[in-house]
């Protein structure tokens, strides 16, 4: 079966819905990928968390959260995507959102590029909760209170997400083995430095910056 590539439902998306000045809600957002399953709609909410860019604080709210429920759901096996209904009425501007789209579709489309119908046992409907256990575990470390800390987790829930919608579960794996590899060194270094973690995960990203 074609599947459509998610680059060119956003662009269709980000022309189409984002033009006028009015915002649009999350529902909306969620009504126009809904048809696309779970994994689509998770990807769309995590890829611009995943790109090492400033998210203005009105977007980074409204898109770190739905990645909890969404992962939750997918370890429940839901097929129809819920959302809190304070959640869904969440507004985001048009002008912000339609800026970090366009930001995202280049970057997606060389994930896409990547990806091919491959080790298709980890795409397998039953392998499902198990990624969304894995990718909830992920959207928790996004709420961690440090910079540029949402963007590996991000990554790893987006490449879950692609390699699911494109039943290439090489990426699937890939993502889940970078989600599994931050959260480790993430408990690992509270365990080691207790209260002082925050401040030393801080400080080795300000080294890379």
């Amino acid at each position: 079966m074609h599947i459509r590539p998610l680059s060119e439902v956003l662009e269709d998306f980000t022309e189409t819905h984002l033009q006028a000045e009015e915002n649009i809600t999350i529902q909306a957002l969620i009504h126009y990928f809904r048809d696309r399953g779970i994994a689509m709609v998770l990807l769309v909410f995590a890829l611009p968390m995943a790109l090492p860019i400033p998210v203005p604080p009105g977007v980074n709210i409204a898109l770190a959260s739905p990645l909890i429920f969404l992962t939750l759901q997918q370890i429940l096996g839901l097929h129809e995507i819920w959302l809190p209904k304070k959640v869904q009425d969440k507004q985001l501007d048009k002008q912000g959102t339609r800026t970090l789209f366009r930001k995202m579709i280049p970057f997606l489309q060389k994930l896409e590029y990547l990806t091919k119908p491959r080790i298709a046992a980890l795409t397998a409907p039953s392998m499902m909760r198990l990624w969304g256990l894995l990718g909830f575990i992920m959207a928790l470390t996004v709420c961690i209170p440090v910079p540029l800390t949402n963007t590996v987790p991000s990554f790893g829930i987006a490449l879950m997400s692609l390699g699911g919608i494109m039943r290439d579960g090489l990426m699937t794996l890939t993502g889940a083995l970078i989600g599994i590899a931050w959260v480790s060194m993430l408990v690992i270094t509270a365990l080691v430095f207790g209260p002082e973690a925050v401040d030393i995960i801080k400080d080795v990203i300000k080294s890379f910056l």
